[in-house]
């Protein structure tokens, strides 16, 4: 881990999961001495994946969670992966409380390796579609960069972490460097097929996913091995057959020798030095001692997770900034915005009834964003993605009793085929969607907390509608039956896609952030996570989040060079 006495490095990067891990690797392999701080404890690969090869039977509740555990914790149990298998991954509501002023859901997960042990592993890139969207659209501000300047970086992630996937030749979805994709399954395959045929404006893919179809030399050296199809990665996967940071960019940055890792340090605040006119370190609180630690270095990378980070730069006072680090715009804190999965559409097909699918996939199709692409359709801004995934199970007729009942449960009859389309929704950053530090609340460390006033608007409702009427609407046409839709009325939060509140932009009054994710009042602090985000798209992030930290980092690291930070 290094030597924990030293508190002078080169780079401090402030956070170990989906994008720190690209921030450590991208500073320790080139030489730079690089402090990663984490708040929650270690987790090192394998070794700290107590549930990885369980059986089903070995778990006492078998897989479930036990009833006092949920209403202790009613915020994380909502979430999809919050199980018996995987629940020690979570950060618990008790221990991490913070102020809802309108409900919101926000799951944490506190560990070296942070959400990356836990992420759907989903990876599409964004188009200009997206990063001009803000301009075309009249909304939050101008992306200060476009997808040509991402593009290179894109590939230099996927190269590393490994991504399965189909060249496609979609304008909405950029191909990247791809892995041999897993298949479809045949329903699967025949939507695509339909869409396709049927439809000039709407693409069905294969879903990217970060998975080793393939291990290419460079996945081997990390010491990881193919995906084995388990679909029981939010357990740790002892394959490394998924990206994460814990069996990838960390282990990776540790092994050159110029990384320390710290865990149990909660970030308090980044020290900006009034006379130097620049920041020259971090305040920790050690979890366990309760003992603020103040580390130094020439550069700093904000990634504690999207609305941790906006909460260490309010909390970063000073007299220059006396409303938070870099805040000159007023508007650090605002324009925070998330994606919108509470939708679904759901039917059955008779067809295929000869066929059934073998195995576990990881992945399933998408449907990349068709509404308001080239020109305004519709009466709502932007628009959505879906996922859609088929699957046959065993149809059991539990409407009798007795020996009947007995007969019917053991049945190992297949049933039809079920379909489904999940939302992904594109929603709109409003200064009135906001985080802010709590005047009176603290949490164990002393740190205020952290208050939350985001929530749906009218764009938003109308979207999920649109959603159901084209979905439905493409359901018929293919033939599918029992169309149903559902609205779960989730809160905000639990689509674990939360983003913004330190914006990127062009202009110093209207931004915290430039071109290359680095402050425009402190040219060497940089915030590279989900915080740094103009607007949210439909593609999943994370992807986004790795490629422009590597991006900014290898920027700092030419900056460092020429004297310049």
């Amino acid at each position: 881990m290094g030597d924990n006495n030293n508190r002078n490095f080169d780079a401090i990067v402030i956070g170990s999961g989906m994008s720190g891990g690209w921030a450590a690797k991208e500073f320790a392999e080139k030489g730079f001495k690089t402090l990663i701080l984490e708040r929650g404890r270690d987790v090192k690969h394998l070794k700290d994946y107590p549930t990885m090869n369980m059986y089903p039977w070995e778990f006492e509740h078998r897989g479930q969670i036990p009833q006092e555990i949920k209403e202790a914790n009613p915020i994380v149990s909502r979430c999809y992966a919050f199980k018996e298998d995987a629940m020690h991954f979570f950060a618990r509501d008790t221990d991490h409380p913070y102020v809802q002023e309108k409900p919101f859901d926000w799951i944490r997960a506190y560990q070296v390796g942070g959400r990356s042990l836990l992420w759907a592993r989903q990876t599409q890139r964004w188009s200009d579609f997206d990063f001009e969207g803000p301009a075309r659209d009249g909304f939050a501000v101008d992306w200060p960069i476009r997808y040509k300047d991402i593009a290179p970086w894109y590939s230099h992630v996927e190269k590393f972490i490994g991504v399965s996937g189909n060249k496609d030749g979609v304008d909405t979805l950029p191909d990247g460097e791809f892995l041999p994709p897993l298949e479809l399954d045949c329903v699967e395959t025949h939507f695509k097929d339909f869409i396709t045929k049927n439809y000039n404006d709407r693409h069905v893919v294969y879903a990217r996913c970060a998975h080793l179809t393939e291990p290419q030399p460079i996945h081997l050296a990390q010491g990881r091995a193919k995906c084995q199809g388990r679909t029981l990665c939010q357990r740790g996967c002892p394959f490394g057959g998924y990206y994460s940071s814990v069996s990838s960019t960390i282990p990776w940055a540790l092994k050159t020798g110029n990384a320390t890792l710290r865990p149990f340090s909660v970030a308090h605040s980044i020290i900006y030095d009034e006379n130097k006119g620049r920041a020259i370190g971090v305040r920790v609180v050690d979890t366990n001692t309760k003992e603020m630690i103040e580390y130094y270095a020439k550069v700093i990378f904000l990634n504690a997770g999207s609305l941790n980070s906006n909460l260490v730069l309010l909390n970063s006072t000073s007299h220059r900034f006396p409303n938070g680090l870099g805040n000159d715009s007023g508007v650090l804190g605002k324009y925070v915005a998330f994606h919108n999965y509470r939708a679904r559409v759901s039917a059955t097909f008779e067809g295929f009834l000869d066929s059934h699918s073998i195995g576990r996939s990881p992945t399933a199709a998408y449907m990349p964003r068709f509404r308001n692409v080239y020109k305004q359709q519709t009466d709502f801004l932007r628009g959505y993605a879906s996922v859609f995934g088929s699957g046959r199970g065993v149809d059991h007729d539990t409407n009798t009793f007795g020996e009947q009942l007995k007969t019917n449960l053991a049945s190992k009859e297949l049933g039809i085929w079920s379909v489904g389309n999940n939302f992904m929704g594109e929603t709109i950053p409003k200064e009135t969607n906001t985080v802010s530090l709590d005047k009176n609340k603290k949490d164990q460390w002393g740190i205020p907390q952290l208050s939350i006033n985001i929530q749906y608007d009218d764009n938003d409702e109308k979207m999920i509608q649109d959603f159901y009427e084209q979905v439905s609407e493409m359901y018929d046409r293919i033939g599918f039956k029992n169309i149903k839709t559902s609205d779960n009325k989730s809160a905000p939060g639990l689509d674990i896609h939360e983003m913004g509140g330190v914006r990127m932009g062009k202009d110093p009054k209207t931004s915290v952030l430039n071109k290359w994710s680095q402050m425009h009042a402190c040219k060497n602090v940089f915030v590279t996570d989900g915080a740094c985000m103009t607007s949210t798209s439909t593609q999943n992030p994370s992807l986004t989040y790795m490629a422009m930290t590597a991006r900014a980092a290898n920027y700092a690291i030419d900056e460092m060079k020429k004297g310049n930070i």
